[in-house]
């Protein structure tokens, strides 16, 4: 299936935005893995949307209902299942756009791939109301890794241009922590005011703004991965194009590697308590596909809304004629700073995946 990922723990999403609601199933968790209710409630309310003037009007409560593998609070080895209802659906103000695609989404090629018969009110399955769901399934993993020493967090490293600072060489539990709680999640105050005040005025002019958001994963032994297409940086690379408006994806220097020489990019080795460390990371904790022990570090570009409030051109597709197009309805000026959790949900969820699949000791 299109929307599901994972080889050994398979996460599948289902639901559409204005439908009754969305879900995930997770199947393969280790039987008897505590599940901190109030701890993954508090994860889902960072990507929740009605919290503040940079995020959709829409009102929901994002709170999971448990329907099967979970009992007295512990995993008990059958598929999890999780529905999270739909409470502020305002279909109506899409009426127009059955025949007039919205530019930039997926309106005209749900419309070619079945024909006029997808539900795409709000985007239907193509709706970042998915990543609810997903981030049920990241928080779960998140609690499951930090068990065993390892830690997942991120950061907004841009928005609008407006560059955060990045993340330290080998960044703490303690950070990812003060991080999310902040209501706007970057390491820079003076950059989060900055940025803050461009989506706004991006509001104001019924136009929308991206960003760029940078993830590390800590405590990865080495070892982990497989080269060629089997690698880290595929399997997570795969499962994050699939968080909605994530148009890029790149680890360590990324393409700024391309820039520079070899005895700039190599990161040294070196020796430190008995282990083979590296001096710097420009790697991103990867090489070969394989983890080095370093921390894994990725940043992944999440594209403007394309729902704005001015006039775009497009086409009638009843009357195959150009038209005009004004979207209503509410919509997130940047969807970046929300998508925070959700890459961090899908880092973990992979992760997870692949140390239960290598077996390496930890679970």
């Amino acid at each position: 299936m299109s929307s599901e990922f994972g080889n050994l723990l398979r996460v599948s999403v289902f639901g559409q935005s204005h439908g009754k609601a969305v879900g995930v199933v997770i199947d393969g968790l280790p039987a008897g893995e505590e599940l901190d209710l109030e701890e993954l409630q508090r994860f889902l309310d960072r990507r929740r949307p009605g919290t503040g003037p940079l995020s959709t009007a829409r009102k929901e409560t994002d709170i999971p209902e448990f329907l099967s593998g979970l009992e007295n609070g512990k995993t008990c080895g059958a598929p999890l299942c999780a529905v999270i209802r739909n409470a502020d659906q305002r279909s109506r103000d899409y009426g127009e756009l059955q025949d007039k695609p919205r530019p930039g989404h997926a309106d005209f090629t749900a419309w070619a791939k079945w024909g006029g018969r997808a539900d795409m009110r709000g985007g239907g399955h193509f709706s970042g109301r998915l990543t609810a769901p997903l981030c049920v399934a990241g928080g779960i993993a998140k609690q499951m890794l930090a068990r065993r020493g390892i830690f997942v967090g991120a950061h907004l490293a841009a928005v609008a241009g407006i560059p955060d600072r990045p993340f330290p060489l080998c960044p703490t539990r303690e950070l990812f922590d003060e991080i999310a709680a902040k209501p706007f999640p970057v390491l820079d105050g003076g950059a989060g005011e900055q940025m803050r005040t461009a989506i706004l005025t991006a509001k104001d002019e019924l136009d929308s703004v991206g960003g760029v958001i940078e993830c590390a994963a800590t405590g990865l032994p080495p070892g982990l991965g497989e080269p060629m297409f089997g690698g880290v940086e595929n399997r997570l690379a795969a499962a994050l194009f699939g968080i909605p408006a994530v148009k890029g994806v790149e680890f360590g220097e990324g393409f700024g590697a391309a820039a520079l020489r070899g005895s700039e990019n190599n990161d040294p080795f070196t020796l430190g308590d008995g282990q083979i460390r590296a001096e710097s990371n420009r790697a991103g904790g990867i090489l070969g596909g394989i983890t080095t022990g370093m921390p894994l570090v990725l940043r992944a570009a999440v594209k403007p809304t394309p729902s704005i409030g001015k006039p775009q051109k497009t086409v009638s597709l009843s009357r195959l004629e150009a038209a005009e197009l004004t979207i209503h309805g509410r919509h997130d000026p940047c969807v970046a700073h929300r998508a925070v959790p959700v890459v961090e949900a899908v880092t973990a969820a992979v992760l997870l995946d692949m140390l239960l699949e290598g077996n390496h000791g930890t679970f």
